[in-house]
């Protein structure tokens, strides 16, 4: 049996970056995940830190996309048809957290989270006891046609109403941004305060420095249930022991919901499939981050590597390889630069994992009413390397009774509870 201050689960970035607070703040923690470290989507996300991302994923007109798009294999948002409650349910709360005032509701607090995890991710970076490609070259959105630019402008002109600030390139100015490369774009907008990092080296680098530190790191270490009794867990069973814990943190990602019923509590997480493609950086690209707007990909730098990111699936624990959803990357990447066309013996990975996605767009981080010793940090959709540090360091503030500077009444876990 291992006694323990706060066990964590889940060893992606959401996790990875609580066990560092918290062992920062003093407390003996315990890290264990159903696989390996960094096994799941902090393996092969885009590795963007993006206040430019403060417009939640249920933002308006989204639905009527994915309806659009139901159809085409290699559309950039997939809706799988099927007959789950669970899911059709979480569409419907989808779809109602998709109004314009609740969208704006959710900005501030998701530029608020976001500015100050880039401002952690640099304090991490200056301590310099890890090194995981840390970057802040901002991030270029390219536009292929003029109707994508327009719309990519309105966007960025809503965000700038919040403070994040942006330039915008003409196809000629573009040319003078980007020397080495040929590109055919419209236009861009670039956001100027994000930056980028290499994900897998950041999580796992932070593991192995907290493994070094004392922080007991379990891998292959699954949850099989849990013992409560008057409104606290006293004990976790897993496939490598049982532990016993003061606090424990459930930040399992797409998993989270999984676990969470054991607990009879309802996280209405999805799983959203995404894909990778990464290989050897060419030796004259540049170190800023991109995004093929219309396509939808991303196209990260990460040291010695290259990787684009794309596509949001909606097909509940499907983790086959859509063949067709990866060629529609591939195929999006000379259209915006038609020089650089990639072939399989190019690919050094292609990789696919579900990202956790809550129906409004927000995580769930705070404690659960249900159980006054656990705190969920889960459903960060596409933004939960982005939002690693400052989900970390506020699940730490709640454990010490800090105090907290960003109300984050909204993110309640229970928030969807009636």
């Amino acid at each position: 049996m291992e006694d323990t201050d706060v066990l964590v689960i889940g060893g992606g970035a959401v996790g990875v970056s609580s066990a560092y607070y918290l062992h920062k703040a003093g407390l003996h923690v315990t890290l264990v995940d159903q696989g390996e470290i960094c096994s799941g989507s902090s393996h092969g996300n885009a590795g963007l830190i993006v206040p430019s991302h403060s417009i939640p994923l249920a933002a308006p007109g989204v639905i009527e996309k994915g309806l659009k798009w139901m159809f085409n294999p290699e559309s950039p948002f997939y809706i799988k048809p099927r007959f789950d409650l669970a899911f059709i349910k979480w569409l419907w709360q989808f779809w109602k957290a998709s109004e314009s005032n609740k969208m704006r509701q959710s900005i501030p607090l998701i530029r608020d989270l976001s500015l100050q995890s880039l401002s952690l991710f640099k304090e991490i970076n200056e301590d310099g006891f890890i090194d995981f490609d840390f970057h802040q070259q901002g991030l270029l959105l390219l536009y292929k046609h003029h109707i994508g630019m327009t719309e990519g402008q309105e966007e960025a002109d809503l965000l700038n109403e919040y403070g994040l600030i942006t330039s915008s390139y003409s196809s000629e100015a573009l040319t003078d941004l980007l020397p080495s490369l040929t590109h055919s774009s419209f236009g861009g907008i670039h956001f100027i305060q994000d930056a980028h990092i290499s994900p897998g080296k950041y999580v796992r680098l932070l593991s192995e420095y907290l493994s070094k530190q004392g922080v007991r790191v379990c891998p292959h270490t699954e949850v099989m249930g849990f013992d409560q009794s008057k409104g606290q867990i006293n004990g976790i069973h897993t496939t490598r022991g049982y532990f016993k814990a003061k606090e424990i943190v459930l930040s399992a990602g797409a998993w989270s919901p999984i676990l969470s019923q054991m607990l009879s509590i309802n996280l209405p997480i999805q799983p959203a499939k995404g894909y990778s493609i990464t290989i050897k950086r060419p030796h004259d690209w540049p170190e800023l981050p991109m995004v093929l707007s219309e396509a939808k990909v991303g196209v990260t730098p990460m040291g010695e590597t290259l990787r684009f990111g794309g596509t949001l699936e909606l097909a509940g624990f499907d983790l086959s390889i859509n063949q067709r959803r990866v060629d529609a990357i591939l195929n999006a990447i000379p259209q915006y630069f038609p020089g650089l066309r990639i072939k399989e013996d190019d690919i050094l990975e292609i990789w696919r994992g579900l990202r956790p996605c809550s129906p409004d767009g927000l995580p769930f981080l705070g404690r659960s009413s249900k159980y006054k010793n656990l705190i969920v940090a889960a459903g960060h959709a596409m933004i939960g390397v982005s939002l690693g540090p400052i989900t970390g360091k506020l699940v730490t503030d709640l454990i010490c009774n800090h105090p907290i500077d960003i109300d984050i009444s909204p993110l309640a876990t229970d928030r969807f509870s009636t």
